[in-house]
C-alpha cells in the first residue's frame, strides 16, 4: 500500500474501550498525588487543585498533541493502522518526587509552598535531563536485548500495576469483584457485552453503582470551580535557585530522571514488540519537554510514554483514546471535577482495569521474546520485587509511628537489620536491588539474554557498565557518590571479566555444545551460540 495515500482514522469505535483503561490509569495517579500533597504535605487546595492538577493536565495535553501526530505519521509511513503511544504521569517516578524531593523539603521546613516550588523546579530540571536521553536513547535501544527492556517493565507491571490494585479489590470485594467480573469477560476473555458496550466503562460504572448503594461513594461538589492554567515563572525560578543552593537534591533528581528516559525507551520497545514502531529519541525529547511545560504551569511530576501499549493495541485503539483522555482530564482539572470524581469513583472499581493492563503487558512480553529469553525476563522482574518490599517495609514503619508506637528504630538500623536477617528478611540485599530497580532489571535481563545467545562480549559489556554505575551510585545506592570499589561493584567486574576473557580460551566444543537439563524443556533454537559481538 502507498503510505502517502493511506487514510488513518484518528477516532474509531474501539478507542472507546481503550479510553476507559487509560483514563483510569491517569485518574488514579492524579488522585494519589493530589491526596498525598493535600493531606500528607498539608498543601492548601489552592495549590493542589489550582496549580498542580491543572499543570499536570497541560503537560498531558501537550504530549498527546505530539503523540497523536506521531501516530498519524507512523500509520501513513507504514500504510496500516497503528495505536498511538499512551502518555501520562510516570507512576514510579511520581512516588520518588513525592517522597524523595517534595516530602523532605516539607518535613525539613514545614513550608508547603516552598516544597511545591522546589518540586516544580526539580520537575523542570528533570525534564532537561529526560530530554537529553534522546541523545543516547536510540543507541541504548539498539544494543539492549528486548528481553531486558520488556522484562524490567514486567517487573513494574507485576508488583505495582497488578498486585497493588488486586489487593485493593480484595479489600473491597463486593465492589472490586463486580468490576473485575466485567474485565475478565470483556477485556481478558474478549467476549462482547450487550450492545457492544465497552467493558471498562461497564466495570467502572458497575463498581461505582455498588459503592453508591453501599454508601461508600460521596457527591462532594465543593471543589468544583474554574482553575485556569497559569505559568508560574517566579515560583519556578525560586525552586531552581533552591536546588542549586542545595545541590544534594540533584543526587536524587538526576538518577530518577535517567530511570525515566530509560522507562520511555522500554515502553517504546514494548510498542514495537506489539507491532507499532516509533522513533525512541523523539519520544524521549517529547517526554522531557512535556515535563518542563508541566513544571512551568505548576506540576512537579514527570510525564512519560506510558507502560501498557500492548493492552491498547489489543483493544484495536487508534489515537482517539489518548485524545479523549487528554480532553477529559483537562476539563476535569480546569473545572475542579477531580475532587468530585475522587469521592464518586472508589479505587476498587477502577483497580481491575489496572490489573488488566498489567496482565496484558506480561502476556505480550511472553509472545514478543524468544521462549529461551523468558529466563532473562524473569531475572529482570526480580529487582522490582525488592523495590516493592522496601516500599511496603517503609510504609509499615511509618504506620507504626503514626499509630503512636515510640522508640522504633529506623530501617537500616544495625540491630533491626540483624533481627530481620534472623527472620529471613534480607534487608540489605533487597535495599541494594531496590535502588535503581528499573536499570538493574534491564541490565540483568540484557546480561542473561546475551549469555543465552552466546553474545559474551555484549553480556560482559553490560556487566562492566553496571560496575561503573554501581561505583558512582546510579544503581544500588540512594545518591550519587565518588567512585568506590565496593563488593557489588567488584562482583560486576568479576562477571564482566569472565565473560570477556573465558570464551577466548574455552574449548571450542564447550561453547558449541549446550547442556540439556533433565526434566526441563529445551527452548534453545539450536545448540550453538550466536556469533560473539
Amino acid at each position: 500500500m502507498d503510505g502517502r495515500t493511506y487514510n488513518y482514522k484518528l477516532f474509531v469505535r474501539s478507542d472507546f474501550s481503550a479510553f476507559w483503561a487509560l483514563f483510569t490509569d491517569n485518574l488514579v495517579n492524579l488522585l494519589i498525588l493530589s491526596g498525598v500533597c493535600q493531606f500528607v504535605f498539608q498543601m492548601p487546595a489552592e495549590i493542589v487543585f489550582g496549580r498542580i492538577v491543572p499543570g499536570a493536565a497541560i503537560a498531558i495535553l501537550a504530549g498527546v498533541v505530539v503523540y497523536t501526530f506521531l501516530a498519524k505519521w507512523a500509520a501513513e509511513k507504514q500504510g496500516r493502522d497503528v495505536t498511538a503511544l499512551p502518555y501520562g504521569i510516570s507512576t514510579p517516578v511520581m512516588f520518588v518526587y513525592l517522597f524523595g524531593v517534595i516530602g523532605p523539603i516539607y518535613w525539613a521546613t514545614n513550608d508547603p509552598l516552598l516544597a511545591w516550588q522546589v518540586g516544580i523546579g526539580a520537575g523542570f530540571m528533570g525534564g532537561i535531563v529526560a530530554a537529553l536521553g534522546a541523545l543516547v536513547g536510540p543507541f541504548l535501544k539498539r544494543i539492549t536485548p528486548r528481553a531486558g527492556m520488556l522484562g524490567t517493565l514486567c517487573g513494574i507491571a507485576l508488583v505495582f500495576i497488578g498486585s497493588v490494585p488486586l489487593a485493593e479489590i480484595f479489600e473491597h470485594p463486593i465492589i472490586g469483584f463486580t468490576s473485575l467480573l466485567f474485565i475478565l469477560w470483556g477485556l481478558i476473555g474478549r467476549f462482547r457485552l450487550p450492545g457492544n458496550v465497552p467493558a471498562g466503562l461497564v466495570a467502572i460504572g458497575a463498581g461505582t453503582l455498588i459503592a453508591i448503594l453501599l454508601g461508600e461513594s460521596s457527591f462532594d461538589t465543593s471543589g468544583i470551580g474554574f482553575y485556569p492554567p497559569v505559568p508560574y515563572f517566579g515560583d519556578l525560578i525560586a525552586g531552581v535557585q533552591y536546588l542549586f543552593a542545595n545541590p544534594e537534591l540533584f543526587l536524587v533528581l538526576i538518577p530518577v530522571q535517567i530511570y525515566n528516559f530509560i522507562e520511555t525507551m522500554n515502553n517504546v520497545e514494548s510498542a514495537e514488540a506489539a507491532g507499532d514502531s516509533y522513533p525512541v529519541g523523539l519520544c524521549q525529547l517529547t517526554d522531557g519537554a512535556g515535563t518542563m511545560i508541566g513544571a512551568l504551569f505548576g506540576s512537579p511530576f514527570p510525564t512519560t510514554v506510558y507502560i501498557g501499549h500492548p493492552a491498547y493495541k489489543r483493544l484495536d485503539a487508534h489515537a482517539g483514546y489518548i485524545v479523549g483522555v487528554a480532553l477529559v482530564i483537562g476539563v476535569a482539572a480546569f473545572l475542579g471535577f477531580l475532587s468530585f470524581l475522587a469521592g464518586l469513583i472508589p479505587i476498587a472499581a477502577a483497580a481491575p482495569v489496572l490489573v488488566f493492563v498489567s496482565v496484558s503487558l506480561i502476556t505480550n512480553t511472553a509472545w514478543a521474546v524468544k521462549p529461551m529469553h523468558m529466563a532473562a525476563v524473569s531475572f529482570a522482574i526480580l529487582p522490582h520485587i525488592s523495590a516493592f518490599l522496601m516500599t511496603k517495609w517503609g510504609s509499615l514503619m511509618n504506620a507504626l509511628r503514626s499509630s503512636g508506637v515510640e522508640g522504633l528504630p529506623s530501617l537500616g538500623d544495625d540491630s533491626l537489620t540483624a533481627a530481620l536477617l534472623v527472620e529471613g528478611a534480607h534487608y540489605e540485599g533487597h535495599l541494594a536491588l531496590s535502588q535503581g530497580a528499573i536499570l538493574t532489571g534491564l541490565i540483568w535481563g540484557a546480561i542473561v539474554a546475551d549469555v543465552i545467545d552466546g553474545r559474551f562480549r555484549m553480556a560482559g559489556g553490560f556487566s562492566i557498565a553496571a560496575a561503573v554505575m554501581s561505583s558512582v551510585g546510579i544503581i544500588h545506592s540512594f545518591t550519587l557518590q565518588m567512585p568506590q570499589l565496593d563488593g557489588i561493584t567488584i562482583g560486576y567486574l568479576i562477571i564482566g571479566g569472565f565473560l570477556y576473557l573465558y570464551p577466548q580460551i574455552a574449548p571450542k566444543e564447550d561453547l558449541e555444545n549446550r547442556i540439556i537439563v533433565p526434566d526441563e524443556p529445551d527452548f534453545l533454537d539450536d545448540h550453538k551460540p550466536a556469533p560473539q559481538t
